[in-house]
């Protein structure tokens, strides 16, 4: 199945050639089920959810032990390596610049690493299957991640209006060529201001960030067979493939 979105979050999905794959991308989230590769070191910067389908996944966090279980959490910009033994595995992306991070349900402020929540993971197998059979329902406006995922809405984040605006302008252009020295004078802050209140109110830096945010773009590109890796990279705003 494949998911596509405009920028005020509306959805259309389409099946692929595999019937139990999907891509569901809002703005801020991500629901995939889907293979998850060989175990190469990651580092997104949102936070991470790893769902066992079938089999136990296993994580290693910062080069640590292995660990095996059903679910596991990866705060963001946090190194980790993921296995697992079957052909499909669950992962959710959560940007944590969209959500109160103070009041978000105890599963997404766990410190990185496993986590036992049967009843996570079984609303999350039930919602695959149900996507599965009734995906043209996601076109309706009731059709809510938060709420069909994790149970109920997340509280949005409180940002400074000169930092939403820029992040705001990221998240509709991330591959955009914009510096920092350009959003400063778009909200009319010094550079060095800028800078540190960006990072006060987002809790990363400007130049991480922007480099998640263009990063995030490619899944855009990762359903579509007949798009290349070069159409792919200069798509998302890089120099060559």
């Amino acid at each position: 199945m494949r998911v596509d979105h405009d920028l005020t979050g509306a959805i259309t999905v389409r099946r692929p050639v595999s019937a139990d794959r999907v891509m569901w991308i809002t703005p801020d989230r991500v629901f995939y089920v889907g293979l998850l590769g060989v175990p190469a070191t990651r580092n997104f910067g949102a936070i991470s959810l790893y769902v066992a389908l079938e089999s136990p996944v296993s994580i290693s966090v910062d080069g640590g032990e292995w660990q095996t279980g059903n679910v596991a959490v990866v705060q963001p910009y946090t190194s980790h390596r993921v296995a697992c033994d079957a052909r499909h595995i669950a992962v959710i992306h959560v940007e944590p610049e969209s959500v109160d991070c103070a009041s978000l349900p105890a599963l997404l402020q766990q410190t990185s690493g496993l986590v036992a929540c049967d009843d996570f993971r079984a609303r999350v197998q039930k919602f695959h299957g149900d996507l599965i059979r009734n995906g043209r329902q996601a076109d309706a406006p009731m059709f809510d991640f938060d709420e069909l995922v994790f149970g109920q809405r997340l509280r949005a984040r409180s940002v400074d209006p000169r930092i939403a605006r820029v992040l705001d302008r990221i998240r509709r252009d991330p591959s955009s060529q914009a510096l920092a020295q350009d959003c400063a004078e778009q909200v009319h802050l010094s550079f060095s201001r800028f800078l540190h209140l960006f990072k006060s109110e987002v809790g990363v830096s400007f130049r991480s960030f922007r480099t998640w945010k263009r990063a995030r773009s490619l899944l855009h590109y990762v359903v579509d067979q007949s798009t290349t890796l070069t159409d792919v990279a200069l798509g998302a705003g890089y120099p060559d493939s």
